[in-house]
């Protein structure tokens, strides 16, 4: 809290050094649980204790009725601003956006109110790159939105945890946390050997409440998709809860810490928290991190590395999981946390989705159609270039450089046929994994935005490892060095032909907007030429 003076709970035993927090390479977290302010209590108690049941009940209709109340006026605002309007007409689109505005801060006050699950379903939502930007621009608000709890609890739930004395582990504990989130907060501590260390708390009773938050979301959506059925976010409910599931589980948080960090062993600008198991637990994780600055361009070819060649993604990069250490041979090495949320790519999928952006780079028609289909979406595929690479299926445009005029009035022709019928099925139809690849995108786009770079570094550090993915199998699971190696060099040779295809393209559109802007100087000239010799005043326009 600022403004707060630093507490520490010390411990009877003599602290050899000063404590830093987050200044040292060697920091152990321990992931327990314990109740915060953020959630409405739901504690596991026994079939006795009916008062404490009534209360939680109590809680779960309370928060309920919120989300009841907040969803339907939101989808009779929708059905009855937009009734009388013609679809795509500038008068719908411009009350579409309205509403759309209305809605999303309706939703951040029921996130707001009701807390705990609500808060990482409107994060949830905000991180999907493909929602309207009223609702990701408004419940963007809730990505550091964190209450801590008081460490006299964080303390008690530390003895029952660990099962000993906290005097035979620590020789100090920070009483304020150095951050807290929706479902943990972290404390900075000393080891008995004088190292610095990190304890994550994760708080009770929220597997309760995660089913009765889930059970009330599905209800919802499946009564808003029965009243009107262009309508339906049941896809939306599910994936959110194998998302927030996995976020749940900190021991396999910990296997996926480890295995990210044999991914990328020989990788030399990331690191990975070191999992200790000796003082490893269900609720008990211990890990290494450090921190820094944040680089765009390794950013983005770690993510791509992850997506097409391991096909193993962390799937949540928001800018608090990744952090930068001024140590490493580059001069900075990435350091990546929170591995609660991991997405394994059917190898299929994995392979098409590497042959997707390819034929992305290339606007190859015929292959993202037939693509499209085997992700259940063909009817679609003609908005896929637009989703991941921002231009039309028949662009001629460079890579990263947008659209241009033309494009965007067409584009805009083209989308007024839409309508959310369109959207829910399109969205229904994508295959689990897919979705998860958008949720990850949207997140890497937005922090590639915040640090002022442009999107083609994005885009060609996908189509770089879309290539290798294709040929070359992960490092850590290669055991043949000479078949690796060559399989490298292949690919090597793959990407720098697809490179170079990119920058002719470039170059031509370059010399495209080159020979416009000289016919356009040309026909000013003998425009002003001809009035000239006819004796006419002319003023030469800018």
């Amino acid at each position: 809290m600022k403004g707060s003076s630093k507490r520490f709970f010390k411990f009877p035993t003599k602290v050899k050094h000063p404590l830093f927090i987050l200044t040292t390479s060697g920091i152990v977290a321990f992931t327990l649980h314990h109740a915060n302010p953020n959630f409405i209590p739901f504690p596991e108690i026994p079939s006795s204790a009916s008062p404490d049941k009534i209360r939680a009940g109590l809680h779960g209709v309370i928060r309920s009725s919120r989300a009841i109340y907040t969803i339907s006026i939101n989808v009779i605002d929708y059905k009855y601003s937009l009734r009388n309007l013609p679809p795509g007409s500038s008068d719908y689109l411009r009350e579409l956006s309205e509403v759309h505005l209305r809605s999303a801060k309706r939703i951040l006050k029921l996130c707001e109110a009701n807390r705990g699950f609500y808060v990482k379903a409107g994060q949830f939502i905000a991180a999907m790159s493909h929602v309207p930007k009223e609702y990701s621009s408004t419940l963007s608000s809730l990505q550091d939105q964190a209450v801590p709890c008081p460490f006299k609890a964080i303390r008690e739930v530390l003895v029952n945890n660990l099962g000993k004395d906290l005097s035979e582990i620590f020789l100090s504990i920070d009483e304020q946390p150095i951050a807290a989130a929706s479902i943990a907060q972290v404390h900075h501590a000393l080891l008995k050997d004088s190292q610095e260390v990190a304890i994550k708390v994760q708080y009770p009773g929220l597997e309760l409440q995660m089913k009765i938050d889930i059970t009330t979301m599905a209800i919802l959506s499946k009564f808003v998709a029965w009243i009107f059925p262009e309508y339906r976010f049941q896809w939306m409910v599910s994936e959110f809860e194998k998302t927030i599931s996995s976020e749940l589980d900190f021991v396999q948080e910990a296997k996926n810490c480890e295995r990210t960090a044999r991914n990328f062993e020989r990788n030399n600008v990331v690191r990975v928290p070191r999992i200790f198991w000796d003082l490893t637990q269900r609720q008990v994780l211990t890990m290494q991190f450090c921190h820094g600055h944040k680089v765009a361009k390794a950013l983005m070819e770690v993510f791509a590395e992850m997506i097409f060649v391991h096909g193993f993604v962390h799937g949540d990069p928001h800018p608090g999981n990744i952090l930068v250490s001024p140590e490493g041979r580059r001069g900075f090495s990435l350091v990546i946390l929170d591995h609660g949320v991991y997405k394994e790519l059917d190898e299929g999928f994995r392979l098409d989705y590497c042959q997707l952006w390819k034929a992305l780079i290339l606007l190859d028609s015929h292959k993202i159609h037939h693509l499209a289909e085997r992700f259940g979406v063909g009817k679609y595929s003609r908005y896929f270039p637009v989703i991941f690479t921002g231009r039309t299926i028949n662009s001629k445009s460079a890579l990263g450089r947008g659209m241009s005029t033309e494009e965007k009035r067409n584009l805009k022709q083209d989308l007024s046929s839409l309508n959310m019928g369109d959207i829910s099925l399109f969205m229904e139809s994508l295959p689990s994994d897919f979705l998860t690849i958008l949720r990850t995108d949207g997140l890497l786009r937005s922090i590639i935005r915040k640090l002022g770079v442009s999107q083609r570094v994005r885009m060609l550090a996908y189509s770089k490892y879309a290539v290798y993915g294709l040929t070359v199998k992960s490092v850590a699971e290669s055991d043949h060095k000479v078949e690796s190696a060559l399989s490298k060099i292949k690919a090597s040779i793959s990407y720098i032909q697809l490179r170079t295809f990119i920058d002719i393209m470039d170059l031509l559109s370059q010399v495209e907007a080159f020979r416009h802007s000289l016919i356009k100087t040309l026909k000013r000239i003998l425009y002003e030429v001809a009035h000239f010799f006819h004796g006419n005043s002319i003023t030469i326009k800018p």
